[in-house]
């Protein structure tokens, strides 16, 4: 009798809950899937998130190690914290970063192929409503983003290098997320929190279209049995964002080292100096050779595939757990929105 009544109170619960679930809009749910997928990924490869900044932006100590080298150097210096430094503001910038992403490709997407049918339904919907999608998230989350790299190119124990009058550099010394932004917002307000957009926008802009052009594209060209396969879809999410990352990752170092340029201690001539997008390219190629704008590359491949593998199939089974309906289906932001 026990039995019977705890089985009867479980299913009523898990009815509920259901319940519950169908009466979110599927662009929340969409949110949702998202920002989980975001946050798992990130986390898992947080520690060549670390070592990547740190080569970009050629950190005292770190300039010629390499992947394996620098690993152990932070675990010398710093310990198993060290390789999560700056990962709670990158998970705080991801979440709602990845759940903008996500959730505005699809409404942009439908939006043009409502509104703008000379484009077609092919790929190059995907190429805009990924480029608009990804402009729209990293100005919403660009200050969290400022934020990660400044905490990530603290190096504890590190001596700092003297500058052109003979004494230590004195930087900053974060213990934040709130600290960053006070200390940041005091040097220029809220421009500064903003510094290093310029370069972001221009990389993200391309790097968000292509990855889903070419993902789209490819997965177009899978047959039909094989749609559903995950290993397929990681597959072709992989080489999406490779490609995407290979074309746009020199306007990821100027970004970087814009970000952290006021830590750096300066010269009496103050020559090397980024103050634009292009200017940035060009003093980066003079000053520190051309090699330097690939700085952590071979690093990001090893990040972005197991990145996106992750990303997509916690996307993919936070959709089904939330029970996202087919984008065919979809209409942008309603209780029958897409996906």
């Amino acid at each position: 009798m026990g039995s019977s009544q705890e089985s009867t109170f479980s299913s009523a619960s898990t009815a509920a809950q259901v319940n519950a679930l169908g009466l979110l809009p599927v662009y929340a749910k969409e949110l949702i899937a998202g920002g989980a997928a975001g946050a798992f990924a990130k986390t898992a490869v947080a520690p060549l998130e670390r070592v990547k900044i740190l080569l970009q932006t050629r950190t005292q100590g770190f300039q010629s190690l390499g992947i394996l080298q620098s690993l152990r150097k932070l675990w010398q210096y710093e310990g198993v914290r060290g390789f999560y430094k700056g990962n709670g503001a990158s998970v705080l910038r991801i979440v709602p970063y990845a759940a903008l992403h996500y959730m505005t490709y699809e409404q942009y997407r439908c939006w043009i192929l409502n509104n703008a049918p000379s484009v077609g339904t092919g790929p190059v919907v995907d190429l805009l409503a990924g480029s608009a999608a990804g402009g729209t998230a990293v100005l919403c989350t660009y200050p969290l983003d400022l934020a990660r790299t400044k905490l990530a190119y603290q190096v504890s124990n590190v001596a700092q290098p003297v500058n052109s009058l003979g004494n230590f550099g004195r930087q900053p010394v974060y213990n934040g997320v709130k600290d960053v932004f006070k200390t940041v917002y005091k040097e220029g307000g809220v421009r500064s929190l903003y510094r290093g957009i310029g370069p972001t926008l221009i990389g993200i802009l391309p790097y968000a279209g292509l990855k889903f052009y070419i993902y789209e594209d490819l997965k177009s060209r899978v047959p039909e049995d094989y749609k559903r396969s995950v290993i397929l879809k990681l597959s072709c999410g992989a080489l999406a964002g490779l490609f995407g990352q290979t074309l746009t990752y020199p306007l990821d170092v100027v970004r970087r080292q814009m970000q952290v340029q006021n830590k750096q201690p300066q010269n009496a001539n103050d020559a090397f100096r980024i103050r634009g997008t292009f200017q940035g390219l060009f003093l980066i190629i003079r000053c520190q050779g051309w090699r330097q704008l690939f700085a952590g590359l071979s690093l990001n491949y090893v990040k972005v595939v197991p990145s996106v593998a992750i990303g997509f199939t916690t996307y993919d089974m936070m959709k089904n757990l939330l029970g996202v309906p087919p984008r065919e289906k979809a209409h942008p932001l309603t209780g029958n929105s897409n996906k």
